[in-house]
């Protein structure tokens, strides 16, 4: 799980297994913000289309989340101002992109989860002072 800004920096990050659904781990991606303050807004894609989580960020952090419809909702909750903002995911995936300039994460050799993210941290403050 990853959380950028407008340019595409990481601003959390945080790893788990593949079993748990991503709605269920992207609080603890936000408790693990590289930053103390966090976003106003967070961008998803369709997996994030929960209206519990929706009101769940908002009540106790304070974020709007922005994500696109699931095919075949019935109540539309967003209109298509706030979607516009969507468009900008790529700057998300740019992030991933950098993280495969580092082979020791393209292939993960880590069999412990904390030195995996030891090393992506590593990534991040490498992608970060080629920022600055």
């Amino acid at each position: 799980m990853a959380a950028t800004d407008g340019a595409g920096l990481p601003l959390a990050i945080s790893i788990a297994s593949a079993s748990p659904h991503e709605v269920k781990l992207i609080e603890e991606a936000l408790d693990q913000s590289l930053i103390d303050e966090l976003p106003d807004r967070l961008i998803g894609d369709k997996a994030y289309d929960s209206d519990r989580l929706d009101e769940r960020l908002w009540l106790e952090r304070g974020v709007k989340l922005i994500a696109p419809h699931r095919r075949g909702r019935r109540t539309a909750t967003q209109d298509g101002r706030e979607l516009r903002r969507y468009r900008r995911r790529w700057q998300v995936e740019r992030l991933f992109a950098w993280f495969h300039f580092s082979r020791r994460l393209v292939i993960r050799y880590e069999r412990k989860a904390i030195n995996f993210l030891g090393f992506l941290h590593i990534a991040c403050s490498l992608i970060l002072l080629r920022q600055f």
